[in-house]
């Protein structure tokens, strides 16, 4: 990890040191390995009156070649910055106390409080599973969680006749459950997430909820420290409708449980009010749509009086917290690619604050970000730009200022490539699209480049100005990167995400192109030299373009869906899948689920294609990608197959997986550039 910029005049000398850097040699342009040299800020919290945020500090660890995270606190001002815990373990979640004395935090699995008067932390208890969700109680007596809670379930068959001593083959496994294994996590173990309570001084985990149902989430606390308000599917049926959520109130005293929320669809993320009359949360009326935005709601705190505050926006609500006059809520959300931050007024006046809110991811430019409220309005966010992986940012009285630049090593030795915001017209319907150039290191307009066209997942899901490691490294090796929102993006409205509804890829295509002909056309791009990739959801639409397009030189399919038909029958969340993505299961509608298959048009493709998927991956199989990979070399069509070892859908997590996803992307187009000057 690096050293820390301890005071805000540091970071006016890493200013002047890149103004003078402009009479000495040129910055290099990014390398592989500047990976392990990011580092950002995430999950900050300031204290009650706002004087000092406490934040964790990502940075990646060459020697295990892991993510690492450390707590670390900065004074409002920016003028001072200093570590809280050792960077020899993973630290997680800082809460504060009510009284900003105490801190609690997540690191090894176990829950731990750090004293800031003596700077003395301890363990509280020796929990059996790693917490999440940690929350106090508004009496700083108590921390409530959830946490998984293993279930005993004895196998239906036990074999007779064994040995003392025997070496027999390991017991068969028996699986019954329907949701049983998950991307990252793999095949689960019999059990279900329940919240507990832990003495705030220390002691024994009690459990609060039971049922073969899960708890997970945030936790709001009554104000008189009696009760709990919480989300949780706790229906019959529940793994058949997997996003039909309710909120429920607790209480602690006689484990009373009841039921707030009552309808088809997600109620999420309940937060009581400072003033405790109210109870703000997110969710959706489920009308089976592919993607369906959160809206912001309010209600008394016994389910009566509910109001939307939000159906006007036509933006999903990330995120939110009440101000202590509990008259408003700050929300964010994700608008034509840009993370904003606004005040919610309960009568229904909204103010955007500011819209540079990122810092989720930092390989690819997905939007995304964190905040959080202290008592006298300050904000503390994670703030995010083109240049460089988030910081941490304070909006105070409607002024701005960030407050790290844990960066500023890599940006004064490295040339970071420029970001340009363009905007052009859909071919199909002439609907207004936005789409990104990263240029490449000393561009020269008067000159021809290739052309990578990166293509984001989800479908879902939206790029826009942010830091993107993945794609800088592949513009610092002379490649001029395109990235675009076409239909099916979110962060346009609820129309514009469904123009893909049951008909995903489609026109979604056509945009796609459109943004290659809109760069095309400004002349600098060598049309000899047109690549293109994507992950996940952009990993299926570089497999059907290829399969609808020869103008491509090379293409790179990253985690692809290539038949739906298998996906929905293999993914982890097939349940979803087939009600939200299908008009049918994949037995009553096959000749929907074909139609929009990659694998129906390989018999098309005559464009070089590698394909890419962790061997772990659950959202998206390798028996995807191996699907492709056999059809193109029985066609006789270049090929080949890159598996990442252990890797699930998450390939960069680690952060030599992220280098090598690039490198053999980089590898693949720079083959079929020689082959294109030949």
């Amino acid at each position: 990890m690096k050293l820390p910029r301890i005071t805000s005049r540091l970071c006016l000398t890493a200013t002047l040191l890149l103004t003078a850097s402009s009479t000495m040699a040129a910055a290099k342009p990014l390398q592989y390995d500047d990976v392990f040299e990011l580092e950002f800020v995430s999950d900050p919290q300031p204290d009650t009156r706002g004087e000092q945020i406490v934040f964790v500090r990502n940075w990646m660890d060459r020697q295990t070649d892991r993510r690492r995270m450390t707590l670390w606190l900065s004074s409002a001002d920016g003028k001072t910055l200093q570590a809280l815990t050792d960077k020899d373990i993973n630290a997680t979640s800082p809460r504060w106390a009510p009284d900003s004395k105490r801190l609690a935090y997540i690191a090894n699995g176990q829950i731990h409080v750090k004293w800031l008067d003596t700077g003395r932390s301890s363990q509280l208890g020796q929990l059996p599973q790693s917490p999440a969700n940690i929350s106090w109680s508004p009496d700083g007596k108590w921390l409530a969680f959830s946490m998984f809670t293993p279930k005993t379930i004895k196998p239906p068959v036990s074999l007779p006749g064994k040995p003392e001593k025997a070496e027999w083959a390991k017991a068969a496994i028996y699986i019954d459950n329907k949701h049983y294994r998950a991307d990252g996590a793999g095949y689960l173990k019999p059990g279900y997430q329940h919240i507990y309570v832990m003495p705030a001084d220390g002691g024994s985990a009690i459990q609060l909820t039971d049922g073969d149902f899960n708890h997970a989430g945030a936790i709001s606390w009554a104000r008189d420290s009696k009760a709990l308000y919480f989300s949780a599917n706790r229906h019959e049926n529940w793994q058949s409708l997997p996003v039909n959520s309710e909120i429920f109130a607790l209480t602690l005293q006689d484990r009373q449980l009841s039921q707030l929320t009552d309808r088809n669809g997600p109620d999420g993320q309940p937060q009581l009010s400072p003033d405790g009359k109210l109870i703000a949360y997110v969710g959706y009326d489920d009308r089976k749509l592919a993607h369906q935005a959160n809206r912001l709601y309010v209600m008394n705190t016994d389910g009566s009086n509910i109001r939307n505050l939000t159906e006007d926006l036509d933006r999903g609500i990330d995120d939110f917290q009440w101000l202590p006059n509990s008259k408003a809520l700050y929300i964010s959300f994700d608008s034509e690619g840009k993370g904003m931050l606004a005040e919610q007024a309960l009568s229904g006046k909204r103010t955007i604050l500011t819209d540079d809110l990122g810092g989720v991811s930092y390989s690819r430019p997905y939007s995304g970000g964190q905040f959080a409220v202290a008592d006298n309005g300050l904000i503390a966010y994670t703030q995010m730009n083109t240049q460089k992986p988030a910081e941490l940012a304070v909006i105070a009285k409607r002024s701005k200022l960030t407050l790290t630049d844990f960066n500023a090593d890599l940006l004064f030795s490295r040339d970071i490539s420029k970001v340009e915001e363009f905007w052009y017209t859909s071919s199909v319907d002439n609907r207004k699209l936005q789409g990104w150039i990263i240029y490449p290191p000393e561009f020269d307009a008067s000159k021809k480049y290739p052309l990578i066209l990166e293509i984001h997942g989800g479908p879902h899901t939206a790029y826009g100005p942010h830091f993107a490691m993945e794609l800088q490294l592949m513009a610092a090796q002379g490649y001029v990167v395109l990235y675009t929102n076409p239909r099916g993006s979110t962060s346009y409205g609820e129309d514009f995400a469904n123009l893909i509804h049951h008909n995903y890829p489609s026109q979604d295509f056509n945009d796609l192109m459109d943004g290659v002909d809109a760069v095309i056309a400004k002349g600098f791009i060598n049309e000899k030299e047109l690549f293109v990739t994507g992950g996940s959801g952009g990993g299926a639409l570089t497999a059907w373009i290829v399969g609808h397009t020869d103008r491509f030189a090379a293409a790179v399919s990253v985690k692809p869906v290539i038949n739906w038909f298998s996906f929905v029958l293999n993914a982890d969340m097939y349940s979803y899948f087939t009600q939200y993505w299908f008009p049918g299961m994949p037995w009553e509608v096959p000749e929907h689920y074909l139609k929009y298959s990659p694998i129906s048009y390989v018999g098309n493709v005559k464009t070089p294609t590698m394909l890419m998927t962790g061997e772990a991956d659950y959202r998206t199989p390798i028996s995807e990608t191996e699907q492709f990979y056999q059809a193109l070399q029985l066609r006789g069509i270049d090929t080949a197959m890159v598996r990442i070892p252990e890797a699930s859908h998450s390939i960069y997590s680690r952060p030599s997986n992220l280098m090598t996803k690039t490198a053999y992307i980089l590898y693949w187009f720079d083959k079929y550039r020689q082959k294109t000057k030949e």
